[in-house]
């Protein structure tokens, strides 16, 4: 009898809207349709949890005993939020990890969004191909999420959005909401980019970089006019990077292989 693809959930936390759905594990995508639902305007720790809770009330009878991953848009160190980027500033410091656990009654994975989406374009998306060496994944929207995993292991919480770049934070001139409301060609804004991967590669010297964000739609317009020295190329996942990668994460570290280490 052939076996049920593992169904874990994923949930990514974003500022105006919390989104979910189970996942394929053997594909890499969505075992059935998002459900989306806003984010309270009240966004404390509680009040998410609260629509955390309903989206999985909402695929209980598919998920069965399977973990949840969720994704924050902070750093996240031991199942500790750290930062609080586009959520209420309650979430500093606060256990939510062991918080969803409890309430939930379920293994709970939480993780930088980032790091998530850099996860499933690990296993499914655009680095699925490269099983050795340094992968950086970075996310072009209102800043820079970053994700780079080595080999396989993710190196958890980088932010390289927020590396010194001309003087000024890299994301602040980089990101997408610089080209947006500075209302720069793609041919400018790319200028900017080339010098910040150009600034990454002298760092860490990488093998692959992956762009995501909601602009690597649009990714003809700039990646090829970047002088760099390291392969780019654009996400494949899109929006479904962050809800993948969770679910797998949440899978993995259940059965003790997840892919981030101590």
């Amino acid at each position: 009898m052939a076996s049920t693809p593992h169904r874990p959930l994923g949930i990514d936390v974003g500022g105006t809207g919390i989104k979910g759905a189970p996942v394929n594990l053997e594909k890499g995508d969505f075992a059935d349709e998002r459900l989306r639902i806003p984010t309270p305007e009240n966004s404390t720790p509680d009040a998410v949890a609260g629509v955390i809770e309903e989206i999985v009330d909402n695929f209980a009878d598919q998920i069965g005993d399977e973990a949840i991953g969720i994704t924050i848009p902070g750093v996240v160190q031991n199942g500790v939020v750290r930062t609080a980027a586009n959520i209420d500033r309650s979430w500093l410091d606060y256990p939510i990890e062991d918080t969803l656990e409890q309430r939930l009654g379920r293994d709970v994975t939480v993780l930088n969004d980032a790091d998530a989406a850099g996860i499933g374009e690990w296993h499914y998306g655009a680095a699925a191909d490269l099983t050795e060496g340094l992968v950086i994944v970075t996310t072009l929207g209102t800043g820079i999420g970053s994700a780079m995993i080595h080999h396989g292991v993710l190196q958890p919480n980088t932010e390289f959005g927020h590396l010194e770049l001309d003087g000024e934070n890299a994301e602040k001139r980089a990101a997408n909401s610089a080209r947006e409301r500075e209302d720069l060609s793609f041919k400018e804004w790319s200028k900017r980019l080339e010098r910040y991967y150009q600034h990454l590669e002298f760092l860490l010297w990488p093998d692959l970089f992956v762009v995501g964000g909601g602009v690597s739609k649009k990714s003809g317009k700039f990646l090829p006019r970047l002088d760099i020295r390291t392969p780019i190329v654009p996400a494949q996942l899109l929006n479904a990077a962050g809800i993948v990668g969770a679910a797998r994460e949440a899978h993995d570290r259940a059965a003790g292989k997840g892919a981030v280490r101590p």
